[in-house]
C-alpha cells in the first residue's frame, strides 16, 4: 500500500529530504518543477503553443517560474510569465528564482488586480498561483481571478492541486476553484481527488515523483493509503499443486426474489470465476431452472432450508443481499443469518433492511463487510453534507461494529474496523452500468471462503473488479457485470507472480 499524506505532512517530507540529501529547498523546487515539465511535455506536444504561467509568491508561484524556464530550455517558444502580485508576502524561493529570470532576461507581466487576468490571450494555462498550503475557501481577489480565468475557457494544467482546492478537509458546497482540466501533482496525490466532489476543481490528475524520501512518507502515521500492484501482489496466493475444491472454501450467497433474479445469478457467477472452491445459492425455487441453465456449477439451497442448515460448519464464507427484496419474509431471513453471528458480506437490499431496522445493524457479527453505495450508507448512518464527513463516519461506524466498510465509488473507499482507509483506483465510467455491485459482493464473499481476512478481500476484490474492468475497457466502449465477471480469472492469473 502506498501511504497519502496530509499537506502538513507533505512538507515534512519536504522538510526532512533537504535535510537528509544535504540539498536546498531551491534544489528540490528544481526537481519538482522538472518532474512537471517532464509530464506537461507529454501532455502539451506542439512546443509553438502559447504559454501563460500564472505566478503567486508562494514556492507553487516559485515552481512556476522554474516551470517557465525549464520550458523555455526544452524549446517551447512562446511562454509568458504572469506575477499574481496581491500580496506583499513572498517566499525566498520565489524571490530567488524571479531575481533568477531577470538575470537571464525573461520579461514578465505583473498582474495587479483579477481585472488584468481577462486581457490573458495564451491557449494554455499553467496554474502555479496558490499551492497546496490553503486551508480555507477562495475570497477576494484570488476568488475573482479564479472566476476570471475559468471564463476564460483555457487548458489548464495546475501545478500540484488547483488555486483553491484544499488538500484534504470537507470540500464547501459551492466553492469556487480553478478549474484544471490536469493536475501535475507531486510524490502523492491528494486526499482530496478521490471524492467527488472534486470534479468541481479537476478533470483528472497524474503523479510525478520528485525525489522525496519514500522512507519517512511510509512512516508517517496517516489512516488513508492507495492499493497498489505491489500490494496485490503480496496478498495473492497462487494456487498450489495437490489442492482441491475443498481448499477453496465454500461460499453460501443468499440473494434474489422472482423480479430480481438477475441479482443472484450475478453474484454467484463472480463468486464461481474468481475462485471459491464450491459456491451455493439460495434463491427462490422459481430461479432454480435459470441458476441450472446458466450456472450448472452452482449448487441450489432452498429458501425453506436455509435456516435449518446454513451453518459455520458447512459453509465458509455468506454474502446476503443482492435482489433480496426489503419484505418481511426478507428480514426474517436476515435476521436469522445475523443470530448465527458469523461474519458476512451484507450488501444492497440487505443493508437496507439494516438501515429500517437499526436493532438489526447492532446485531452485526464482528468482522463482516458491509459494501454500501453512497445512499445506502446514508439510508444506514444519516445524511452527510459532503464525502469528507461521509468518509469520518465511516470511519467512526467501522471501528465501532468491528468491520470492514466498502464505501463504492468511483474511488471506492474500504474502511477496516481500525479506521484505516484504503483508496483502490482501478475501475472506470464504462463499467456504470446495473449488476457492478453484485458482482462484487460475489468476489468478495468468494475470497472470504478462499481464506482472505475481511479487509483482505474487499481490498482485492475491489482492485480485481476495477481492473477487470479497465481490461475490457480497452476494447469496449461499456462493459457488461456479466463480461466483468467472466474476465474475473483471467485477471487475477495476470497479478499472481
Amino acid at each position: 500500500m502506498q501511504n497519502l499524506l496530509t499537506s502538513e505532512q507533505m512538507r515534512g517530507a519536504d522538510a526532512f529530504t533537504i535535510a537528509k540529501k544535504q540539498i536546498s529547498s531551491l534544489e528540490l523546487m528544481e526537481s519538482a518543477s522538472q518532474a512537471f515539465v517532464n509530464a506537461f511535455t507529454e501532455e502539451v506536444i506542439d512546443q509553438t503553443v502559447p504559454i501563460a504561467v500564472l505566478c503567486g509568491k508562494g514556492n507553487n508561484g516559485g515552481d512556476g517560474l522554474v516551470i517557465a524556464r525549464l520550458l523555455k530550455d526544452r524549446g517551447y517558444t512562446a511562454v509568458s510569465i504572469y506575477l499574481i502580485d496581491f500580496s506583499s508576502k513572498e517566499t525566498q524561493e520565489y524571490k530567488a528564482n524571479l531575481n533568477l529570470l531577470n538575470r537571464l532576461g525573461f520579461v514578465s507581466a505583473i498582474i495587479k488586480s483579477p481585472e488584468e487576468a481577462s486581457g490573458i490571450t495564451e491557449s494554455v494555462i499553467i496554474d502555479a498561483i496558490l499551492g497546496s498550503g490553503l486551508n480555507k475557501p477562495l475570497h477576494g481577489d484570488y476568488l475573482a481571478l479564479a472566476s476570471i480565468v475559468n471564463a476564460l475557457d483555457r487548458k489548464v494544467i495546475a501545478v500540484d492541486v488547483p488555486t483553491g482546492f484544499p488538500a484534504e478537509g470537507p470540500l464547501a458546497e459551492g466553492s469556487t476553484y480553478l478549474k484544471a482540466d490536469l493536475v501535475i501533482c507531486f510524490q502523492r496525490p491528494k486526499i482530496n481527488f478521490f471524492f467527488p466532489e472534486s470534479v468541481q476543481a479537476l478533470s483528472r490528475f497524474r503523479v510525478v515523483e520528485i525525489g522525496l524520501d519514500q522512507d519517512f512518507i511510509e512512516a508517517c502515521d496517516s489512516p488513508y493509503q492507495l492499493i497498489n500492484m505491489e500490494s496485490v501482489h503480496s496478498l495473492l496466493k497462487p494456487r498450489p499443486m495437490f489442492s482441491h475444491k475443498g481448499t477453496y472454501g465454500h461460499a453460501l450467497i443468499i440473494a434474489g426474489q422472482q423480479n430480481t433474479m438477475g441479482a443472484a445469478l450475478l453474484s454467484a457467477m463472480a463468486c464461481l470465476h474468481a475462485g471459491a472452491g464450491l459456491t451455493t445459492v439460495s434463491i427462490p425455487a422459481a430461479g432454480l431452472t435459470a441458476l441450472n441453465t446458466a450456472l450448472p456449477e452452482v449448487m441450489y439451497l432452498s429458501r425453506e432450508k436455509l435456516q435449518q442448515t446454513a451453518s459455520a460448519d458447512q459453509f465458509k464464507a455468506f454474502a446476503i443481499g443482492p435482489g433480496l427484496g426489503t419484505g418481511e419474509d426478507s428480514g426474517e431471513v436476515l435476521g436469522h443469518m445475523l443470530k448465527l453471528q458469523v461474519p458476512m458480506v451484507i450488501d444492497a437490499d440487505a443493508l437496507n433492511i439494516l438501515a429500517t431496522h437499526k436493532e438489526l445493524l447492532e446485531q452485526v457479527p464482528a468482522g463482516s463487510v458491509l459494501t454500501p453505495h453512497m445512499k445506502e450508507f446514508d439510508h444506514l448512518f444519516g445524511t452527510h453534507q459532503s464525502w469528507w464527513h461521509r468518509l469520518q463516519t465511516a470511519r467512526t461506524e467501522a471501528f465501532r461494529l468491528n468491520c470492514t466498510i466498502v464505501l463504492k465509488n468511483q474511488y471506492t473507499f474500504i474502511i477496516d474496523p481500525q479506521g484505516k482507509v484504503t483508496i483502490n483506483t482501478t475501475g472506470n465510467p464504462a463499467m456504470a452500468q446495473g449488476g457492478m455491485g453484485d458482482i462484487l459482493t460475489g468476489m468478495i464473499v468468494s475470497l472470504l471462503a478462499q481464506g482472505y481476512r475481511a479487509d483482505q478481500a474487499a481490498c482485492l476484490a475491489c482492485f480485481v473488479h476495477g481492473k477487470s474492468g479497465d481490461e475490457l475497457a480497452m476494447k469496449h466502449r461499456s462493459v457488461t457485470a456479466s463480461q466483468v465477471a467472466l474476465q474475473v480469472s483471467e485477471t487475477i492469473k495476470g497479478l499472481v507472480i
